[in-house]
């Protein structure tokens, strides 16, 4: 399988910064770099991160299985995900989770036509002091209302 060079030299960096037998541990690092590159978990990277990381693929399958952040299918250019979680749901995450819906015509790991946006609906992302909390790819968006999700939206829209 053929990446990057830039995602080629961070696999090497990152399987080298564990000792030898260890290297089990770059399994889910290795995953989310190469999710973001080529969008998704497909069938051959599995066999790659398990090649490289001289585990057998049913356990970088267990890994996928497992971390809700890891998707078999192509997420939208912008992943938004809604913590429903206790903390954020007594200050209206679920509210917020279905407003998002309606706002983008999508449900649940969803993408759009547009392939501009998907949703999620997410357990606690570990921001409950400044609940409700969105995250949209890897930034964090804390004491979310309606109208602030809807101006977030809007600005992603835009022509970049």
């Amino acid at each position: 399988m053929t990446f990057s060079p830039d995602l080629e030299a961070r696999f090497e960096k990152l399987v080298a910064s564990y000792p030898e037998g260890r290297t089990r541990s770059a399994v889910i690092p290795m995953l989310m770099y190469a999710q973001d590159e080529l969008g998704a978990v497909t069938p051959e990277l599995v066999a790659e991160v398990a090649k490289r990381c001289k585990v057998p693929p049913i356990q970088v399958e267990e890994v996928i299985g497992y971390y809700s952040m890891l998707h078999r299918k192509p997420q939208g250019k912008y992943h938004v995900q809604v913590c429903t979680n206790i903390s954020c749901l007594l200050v209206g995450g679920e509210e917020l989770y279905h407003h998002a819906s309606k706002k983008l015509g999508i449900g649940h790991k969803q993408t759009t036509a547009d392939g501009i946006f998907s949703l999620e609906e997410v357990e606690c992302m570990g921001a409950c002091s400044w609940a409700p909390a969105v995250e949209i790819n890897y930034d964090f968006h804390h004491h979310v209302t309606a109208e602030k999700l809807d101006v977030l939206l809007d600005s992603l829209k835009k022509p970049q």
